[in-house]
């Protein structure tokens, strides 16, 4: 605890090895956390939900500082291979800079609104999100202008306007990620990131290419299943 400091950080934790990493720094800087998780309808919806416990329970974030928020509006609106059954996940076929089936549109808004909201209550002064500018070119809210402009709005949309969306991982690569994670021994093996499975990951849609490649970068091997595990590198 030494060092720590006193008041309280949100964290938005999805499951993934992003989410894990960015808890883990948070944790090294705050001696109380939130926990805050979506669920929206995606197809992986129990796995990652099983995952944001575990991972809270490894941080001793207590019960009722967790928050599980179902927007079941996202999978009614569609339009993403991660909500939509009529649209399939696509398997990775190298770098691309076309923003991927699987976006969600707009999400991470609507998840950080709702942490802003909570933020408010608590008395919270920082929100942290593992969002990665690696995944940019896909995703347009990953990137750093982004999360700028957000903090523009809560600024000048919150009581006091002294709320800030943390991002510390953002100019990081997964290899980097990983490395962290295994510095500050947070537990990569709870963490899942497939968009098409929740019993093994196929290891082969856009997400488990990502880790994957970030796990032979770092010459470590990913401690979860796989149905196939290529080689990406």
């Amino acid at each position: 605890m030494s060092g720590k400091k006193s008041e309280l950080a949100i964290c938005l934790v999805s499951g993934g090895m992003d989410s894990l990493t960015t808890a883990a720094i948070a944790n090294e800087q705050y001696s109380q956390l939130a926990f805050l998780h979506l669920n929206y309808g995606q197809k992986t919806e129990k796995k990652e939900l099983d995952c944001f416990h575990k991972i809270a329970d490894h941080f001793k974030v207590p019960k009722h500082l967790r928050k599980v928020v179902d927007m079941g509006f996202l999978k009614e609106v569609g339009g993403s291979s991660l909500t939509d059954q009529k649209i399939a996940v696509t398997d990775y076929h190298g770098d691309s800079d076309e923003i991927p089936s699987s976006y969600v549109p707009f999400r991470n808004t609507h998840i950080v609104a709702l942490a802003v909201s909570w933020a408010e209550i608590l008395k919270a002064k920082k929100i942290y999100i593992g969002a990665v500018e690696e995944d940019s070119s896909g995703y347009p809210d990953c990137r750093e202008s982004y999360y700028k402009a957000y903090n523009l709005l809560i600024k000048e949309g919150t009581k006091d306007g002294d709320i800030e969306v943390m991002t510390p991982i953002i100019h990081m690569s997964k290899e980097q990620v990983i490395k962290k994670a295994l510095e500050l021994k947070a537990p990569l093996a709870l963490t899942w990131s497939c968009y098409a499975r929740e019993d093994k990951a196929c290891g082969i849609c856009d997400s488990c290419a990502l880790r994957l490649r970030g796990f032979e970068k770092a010459k470590i091997v990913d401690p979860i299943e796989y149905v196939t595990r290529p080689k990406y590198t």
